[in-house]
């Protein structure tokens, strides 16, 4: 595997990170990449999610904390200079196999500096029950990208202040707060941030390469739709009705179903669940045109097109269309 470096030290922000893996899926070939980062105060949410549900805008605006999105799924993510942002860049393209590579690899690197981790829930990394470390994932034509962050000693007043999570998603967590969900590597390590990277560095990769001036360039541009208002925040449109539910195994699902007297018109999804193998456009376009019926439903997903959200089955979709008030 290839660790990817800057040619400089200069700390940057979330938007030209993810823009980095962009630019490496895109333009670095085949290899196997990986790199570490780290940024100043920042929200991260996924692609799915309604910023304005998953983070208190106002809190971060008055504390300096910056707010972006991402292209893969998941969940909402809160970084400082205190966590570890990893990055892994793969050809592989089975989003399980690829996530248990991924969480394989990282749960190495923990049991090299002395901590015993176990993988948990759906893309996590957990040390005695407690989460250090989530995932998310997103596929570009013939490549994988996972990302995930390693809370070592994370402020959490700001975590819990900045991500505003569903109450429903901690009482199916069985918590009360955020932080009752949390491990800091901090209390499990005597390992430093930067001895942390190190180790990752060295154990997962055979060679380094040094990105050039122009590779920024390159990558300055590609974080210009990152840094936009439109791709950030986006647009919400109106909906005929709104179905949620909280699936085991699955997440948080919004459907919003536009509708034409029965038949549905459009469905969007939103939530902090995860892409599974199927297009998120194939179930979109199966449900296109079909009556609000399962038994019309059944037949228009008989093909595998639920599979769009990683863990979710046609009848449990279903059910959120249909049933869920």
């Amino acid at each position: 595997m290839t660790y990817i470096e800057l040619p400089d030290d200069k700390t940057r922000q979330v938007s030209f990170y993810l823009a980095m893996e962009e630019y490496a899926a895109r333009r670095l070939g085949s290899r196997e990449c990986f790199f570490t980062w780290q940024v100043e105060p920042s929200v991260i949410f996924g692609r799915n999610q309604v910023a304005e549900r998953e983070v208190n805008l106002d809190y971060c605006r008055a504390n300096g904390i910056r707010t972006f999105r991402r292209k893969s799924g998941g969940g909402c993510v809160y970084a400082d200079m205190h966590n570890v942002m990893l990055s892994y860049i793969t050809s592989d393209e089975a989003v399980g196999f690829t996530f248990q590579k991924y969480v394989t690899l990282v749960l190495h690197g923990l049991r090299q500096i002395g901590v015993e981790a176990t993988a948990g829930g759906r893309n996590d990394i957990m040390i005695g029950g407690r989460k250090v470390s989530g995932s998310a994932f997103y596929h570009l034509p013939g490549r994988s990208i996972v990302h995930g962050t390693m809370l070592f000693d994370t402020d959490m007043g700001n975590m819990m202040r900045a991500i505003t999570p569903a109450s429903d998603k901690l009482q199916a967590k069985g918590v009360r707060s955020v932080s009752q969900r949390i491990a800091l590597l901090k209390d499990h390590t005597d390992a430093t941030t930067g001895e942390f990277r190190a180790t990752m560095r060295r154990l997962l990769c055979t060679d380094t390469l040094t990105l050039t001036a122009d590779d920024v360039a390159a990558i300055e541009e590609t974080e210009r739709e990152y840094l936009s208002p439109e791709f950030i925040f986006g647009k919400n449109p109106p909906y005929s009705i709104v179905r949620r539910a909280r699936i085991e195994g699955v997440g948080g699902i919004e459907a919003g179903i536009t509708l034409r007297g029965q038949e549905i018109r459009s469905v969007g999804f939103t939530g902090d669940f995860l892409p599974g193998d199927v297009p998120m456009e194939r179930l979109t376009a199966a449900l296109r045109g079909c009556p609000l019926t399962r038994p019309a439903l059944t037949a228009a997903l008989s093909g595998g097109e639920a599979a769009a959200i990683r863990g979710l089955t046609a009848d449990a979709l279903i059910t959120l269309l249909t049933e869920n008030p």
